[in-house]
């Protein structure tokens, strides 16, 4: 029976969505997560940055003893999960492939729509899997660079928000998309506010979910008695991450250590 937590990162609060898919499905396994809160968002970043932070996030959690690592972060698994599946020797899940399958089930008009952030929107991973996976879908895409920011401030039912989001998804919406893919673990954060502006005919699709089937194929020991643990790791803002992590989750986010950013690894 292996024991060894499950590893999770996120460039911020956004992976808490897929945290808590994971820790619903999951009770009895160790969860450690980590949430790159100094330098988020990633999705302004260059390529090479992304990789550098991506490998950097996956070696403490290596470090930490994870069994497997989950990249909840969109930007992230769009141009890191080659890199990462090089250097570490645990299995590495992203949250592209989990997304795809779903909107490709769920898209009855063939339209599908990918908001992301700026990285992940350039790298064209959404576009790609899709018609890798079924050709006769079109893909229409759209950074949304301000929501992560939002997300993170914790302005889910702001007015602001409500105008950012409708003018991000004026041109989606225009091509009759009906399933909208969110495209970065910050989004469900916001995923009322953008059902406010799709509407019920547009299906959304939230990774944490698949993300969560695909980690059951990996998980073979299941159905211990005792309840699984669960350790926060962060690289600033601790108290902001504590306020909005209770938000999403629906408990405390406890408890949170802070982690040094640095070639090498260290808890302060």
């Amino acid at each position: 029976m292996n024991k060894k937590p499950i590893g999770i990162f996120d460039s911020g609060v956004g992976g808490l969505t897929v945290y808590k898919e994971i820790r619903e499905q999951f009770p009895n396994e160790d969860i450690i997560y980590f949430g790159d809160t100094a330098r988020v968002p990633y999705g302004p970043k260059s390529k090479n940055n992304v990789i550098k932070y991506s490998i950097q996030n996956a070696r403490f959690l290596i470090q930490q003893g994870a069994k497997i690592i989950i990249v909840a972060c969109n930007t992230s698994s769009s141009v890191a999960l080659p890199a990462l599946r090089e250097l570490v020797e645990v299995p590495v899940i992203g949250v592209i492939q989990p997304g795809v399958r779903s909107a490709i089930k769920h898209t009855i008009n063939k339209k599908i729509g990918v908001i992301g952030t700026e990285g992940t929107i350039k790298s064209e991973a959404y576009q790609k899997a899709i018609q890798n996976l079924d050709k006769s879908c079109e893909v229409f895409s759209a950074a949304c660079p301000m929501l992560v920011p939002l997300a993170e401030e914790g302005w889910i039912d702001h007015e602001v928000t409500h105008l950012i989001i409708a003018e991000y998804l004026s041109v989606l919406l225009q091509k009759k998309i009906d399933t909208l893919v969110l495209g970065c673990t910050h989004y469900p954060i916001l995923k009322s506010a953008i059902k406010k502006i799709v509407g019920d005919n547009v299906n959304l699709v939230d990774s944490a979910i698949e993300v969560a089937k695909q980690l059951e194929e990996k998980i073979i020991h299941r159905g211990e008695s005792q309840k699984g643990s669960s350790k926060f790791f962060v690289s600033d803002k601790t108290e902001k991450f504590k306020t909005i992590g209770k938000s999403i989750i629906g408990e405390n986010v406890s408890p949170i250590q802070n982690v040094k950013l640095g070639e090498s690894w260290y808890l302060t």
